[in-house]
Formats: structure tokens, C-alpha cells, sequence
């Protein structure tokens, strides 16, 4: 019988979320809007070309409000939002214009597990439209500026124990504003869309160790048949040591290792598969940082065997190359901007649909107008 209550909580709560939540307006609305779970928007790993196993997603309905520039933290909030969807969409719930003179307030509380103690906590977000202000537990923790790229704080330092407050306020003059803003424009018409305002990408947060991998970067070069993996440790130290394994499906085809804050030179198999948009294969990464024999973090990635370059023909035109051989671009100007939920679409695999639809007219590549895409958008393509 106790079973069967906590179940019936269960189903009870999921229909009051459900409740709180609808899409708004009377526009165009895509088939992936009615796949929407208020509990579970957008739950794929949001960074894959650097992915960890332990990360918690942030994304869901939080408290939002609208009050003029200068103003102070709300004490009371408007209603709910659906992050990550700007605002002014259908799929926030409440497609409200903000406008200069305003700011827009968000706020939610979560809980870091408690495994992740003696972790440094970093909260990250895909992109906020444009400029944002991070508060924890009311310790700000950072500042923002830029509506296309992403960015993370260390909110250690402000987290207690139990539950935890985040505090977001974001500024954003679409159009009366001197900052890049794509197509966005207080006036929508003909080729110019709506604002889009405050986080349009995942939010999450991730405990990484004292040492752990900040960034990398993947170099293939097909000439001399090598990928070259640079790894850039939060702490630089001779102790440092990085090494790399290459896999195909389950199998190990390739490592190799460096000391020193070097970069990793792995030498491929003579059989490379070379990724091209007809096989466009990627080869899966497991890149580890240790501190001499103790390992100190990991993460998965993936590489491209390919190069792009130029070459001038016999007539001394000059060609776009792919693998070292001529390729013609073909394909559409891609602005990126979905009916219901404007820069973000409204599931992973509306996002992947896009870009694979592309490729079933016939394209071989996609121009993308003045928008820089979420991590996943990159990886599909």
C-alpha cells in the first residue's frame, strides 16, 4: 500500500508541474513541443567534445520577474520560466517582451550531491543573451558579457550544506543596444526576428578535483596521419601528465602520452578513416590528467581525421579542399531560429533533425547566419 501512495505523489506532482507549464501564444508551434518534459528538458550532456560522468542539470522551471534597470533582487516573482527557452518564446511559458529599460530576474534553488564533497563545483552556462550577473546564495560569483558563448563560475566557495539559491539578472537592448544581436530586432518584420532575452542554452553544474582539465584542443593532420591533443590543466605542473586513447566502437586503436604540459602526438593507424560529410565518422577520445601514477581527472571526447584547405586549379582559381581533394559547398544560409522556442530548439533530437534533414536535400554543408549554435548542434553535424 505504501508503494502505491508514493507513486500516486509522484503522478500527482508530475501533473502539477505539467500544469504550471504550457506552451504560450498562437503561432507556429513545431511537433517536438508537445515531447517537452518540464522535469527533464534537455537532458543530454550539453558539452560533448568534453564530457565528464558526474554533472547536474539546472534546466527546468524557475521563478522569473520583470523590473526596472537599478532595481534590487525581487522579493516576490512574477510566475515561472522554462529554462533554457528565452523568454519571449512560446516555450518559456511566457513570452513576455523585456526591452531596455528593464531586467530580467531569475532565480531556483538545487542541491549538490553529496558525493561530490572535497570537489570544486563549477556552474556553467551554455549562453545567456547578454549580459548577465551570477549571484549564490546571495555571493556573487560572476559576471557576463555576450549572448552567443558560454561560460562558467566557481561557486564553491558560496555553497552551504542543503539546499542552495541561484540568483540570475540579465540586461539585454536587442536593438538599442551597440552589443552583435543577429537577426533580433524590437520590430519584427520581413527578414528580422524577435528578441531573444536572458539563458537560451543548458544550465548545469559539475564537480571537477583540485586539478582538473579545463580545455582542449584537437589537431588532425591527415599528411602526416597523427591527432595532436593539447590538454590544458587548471594547475600547470611538471608532475602533470596527460594521456590519450583513441578508440573505434570498443577497441583501443591508438595512445599515446606526455609530461610537462606538452601536447599528446598519437601517431593514427596507416587505415585512418577520414571523416567527409558522405562518412562522416568520429573517433572517440578518453583523454586523463594524473598527477604521476595517481589519475586526477577524465574526460571523453571525439576527433575528425580531416583537413580543409585551399588550392589554386590549372586555371589559378582558387578551390576549397576537403582530404586534399576539391570539394563544392552546397547548401542553405541556416539562421537558426525555431517558431516556438526562437534561438533553442526544443529537444536534442529537433536539433539533430535539422541538421540531418539538411544533408537528406542534398547538402553538403551549412551556413550558419550570425548565430553561434549550442555544443550538441556541432557534434551532430
Amino acid at each position: 500500500m505504501k508503494s502505491k501512495l508514493v507513486l500516486f505523489v509522484l503522478f500527482v506532482t508530475t501533473l502539477s508541474l505539467s500544469a504550471q507549464w504550457q506552451p504560450v501564444g498562437d503561432k507556429l508551434k513545431t511537433r517536438w513541443a508537445s515531447e517537452i518534459d518540464v522535469n527533464n528538458v534537455l537532458p543530454e550532456y550539453p558539452r560533448p567534445i568534453m564530457e565528464r560522468t558526474e554533472w547536474l542539470n539546472l534546466n527546468g522551471l524557475w521563478n522569473y520577474a520583470i523590473l526596472p534597470v537599478g532595481k534590487q533582487k525581487p522579493g516576490s516573482f512574477d510566475g515561472e520560466i522554462l529554462v533554457p527557452f528565452a523568454i519571449e518564446s512560446s516555450l518559456s511559458g511566457v513570452q513576455k517582451r523585456v526591452g531596455k529599460d528593464n531586467e530580467l530576474w531569475y532565480q531556483r534553488e538545487f542541491t549538490v550531491p553529496s558525493k561530490w564533497k572535497n570537489n570544486i563545483i563549477l556552474l556553467h552556462f551554455g549562453a545567456v543573451d547578454w549580459k548577465a550577473d551570477v549571484w549564490v546564495n546571495d555571493v556573487k560569483v560572476g559576471h557576463h558579457t555576450g549572448g552567443y558563448t558560454p561560460f562558467s563560475f566557481d561557486i564553491t566557495p558560496a555553497l552551504t550544506s542543503g539546499k542552495n539559491t541561484i540568483v540570475v539578472k540579465v540586461w539585454d537592448p536587442t536593438d538599442q543596444g551597440y552589443q552583435p544581436r543577429g537577426k533580433q530586432v524590437n520590430k519584427p518584420e520581413g527578414i528580422w526576428y524577435t528578441p531573444v532575452t536572458g539563458i537560451w542554452q543548458t544550465v548545469w553544474i559539475e564537480p571537477v578535483p583540485q586539478n582538473y582539465i579545463k580545455n582542449i584542443k584537437i589537431t588532425p593532420d591527415i599528411d602526416v596521419n597523427t591527432l595532436t591533443i593539447e590538454a590544458v590543466a587548471s594547475i600547470a605542473s611538471t608532475a602533470n601528465r596527460v594521456e590519450v586513447k583513441v578508440l573505434e566502437g570498443t577497441h583501443v586503436i591508438a595512445k599515446g602520452q606526455s609530461i610537462n604540459n606538452l601536447p599528446v602526438e598519437v601517431l593514427m593507424p596507416q587505415n585512418a578513416r577520414l571523416w567527409s560529410p558522405g562518412d562522416p565518422f568520429l573517433y572517440d577520445l578518453e583523454i586523463t590528467l594524473s598527477d604521476g601514477s595517481k589519475q586526477l581527472d577524465e574526460v571523453k571526447s571525439y576527433a575528425a581525421m580531416r583537413k580543409y584547405s585551399t588550392k589554386r586549379d590549372d586555371n589559378g582559381i582558387v578551390r576549397l579542399q576537403l582530404n586534399n581533394k576539391d570539394l563544392f559547398h552546397f547548401g542553405p544560409l541556416d539562421q537558426g531560429w525555431w517558431p516556438d522556442g526562437l534561438y533553442t530548439a526544443p529537444t536534442d533530437e529537433a536539433l539533430e533533425y535539422d541538421v540531418v534533414k539538411t544533408k537528406d536535400f542534398g547538402f553538403n554543408m551549412i551556413r550558419k547566419h550570425v548565430k553561434v549554435e549550442p555544443a550538441r548542434w556541432y557534434t551532430h553535424c
